[in-house]
């Protein structure tokens, strides 16, 4: 039945869909189910790499046996006034599985979906904990990584708590890291040209691949600037003053 609930053949299936490279969309269409249906399962257990099917039908079976008491954790992690509950639900499942295609572990991930479409911009831990149903280690493992990559950003408030706020500037930083790397890798395809010989197959290969780098990076590195400026700008002004 496409409304109720995965069952174990269904899990089992998912697996097999996954080893073999499927979009989720072709899993969903194989099992007669909504592609977000197949997001929010691969996303809540293990992603597309640590999906298990035993494993995710046992963590839902538990799930379950812990939601029959907790009407109370329903209203604290309930989407505000206005909202739709499970719309917000796929999204942030979707925008978690987004994540992680660009290389965040499952929890980092989380957590800044989390941040991002936070109101606020920003969570304690306690809140964070609360909103992912996971331990306070597991945040702190997921803060410290988001926070080295530059993610993120702490925020005191009065007294000793912390918050956690998605850094406005991260994608900027994320670019010019990006180009920073790329700049690295074509200065080591130069070296490579001095070693094997600009006149050989391979050193011309390599001369190819630094001038490609070369060019992606720079306009990389350009693109980034712009933008923020533009951003950090935002737009002028008419003539009568009102805002365009």
């Amino acid at each position: 039945m496409p409304g109720g609930r995965l069952t174990a053949a269904e899990r089992r299936q998912i697996a097999l869909g996954l080893a073999d490279d499927l979009a989720y969309a072709e899993i969903a269409r194989r099992l007669d189910r909504p592609t977000s249906t197949i997001t929010r399962e691969v996303t809540r257990n293990g992603g597309p790499a640590g999906y298990r099917a035993d494993l995710a039908q046992r963590a839902t079976q538990q799930r379950a046996h812990r939601r029959r008491p907790s009407a109370q954790r329903d209203a604290r992690t309930a989407a505000p006034a206005g909202r739709d509950d499970a719309a917000l639900r796929v999204y942030e499942e979707a925008f978690t599985t987004l994540l992680m295609q660009s290389g965040l572990p499952r929890m980092a991930a989380a957590v800044l979906t989390r941040l991002y479409l936070a109101d606020s911009g920003s969570l304690t831990a306690s809140e964070l904990v609360q909103r992912l149903q996971v331990s306070p280690a597991s945040v702190s493992k997921a803060v410290a990584l988001l926070e080295n990559l530059g993610l993120i950003r702490r925020e005191r408030e009065d007294g000793r708590r912390e918050r956690y706020a998605a850094d406005a500037d991260a994608w900027y930083q994320s670019m010019v890291a990006a180009a920073r790397a790329n700049a690295q890798m074509a200065e080591v395809a130069r070296q490579g040209v001095d070693v094997l010989g600009r006149e050989t197959q391979a050193g011309a290969r390599l001369v190819n691949m630094a001038r490609f780098i070369d060019f992606v990076g720079e306009s990389i590195a350009r693109a980034a600037e712009q933008a923020r400026e533009l951003l950090h700008t935002g737009p002028a002004p008419d003539p009568e003053g009102a805002p365009r």
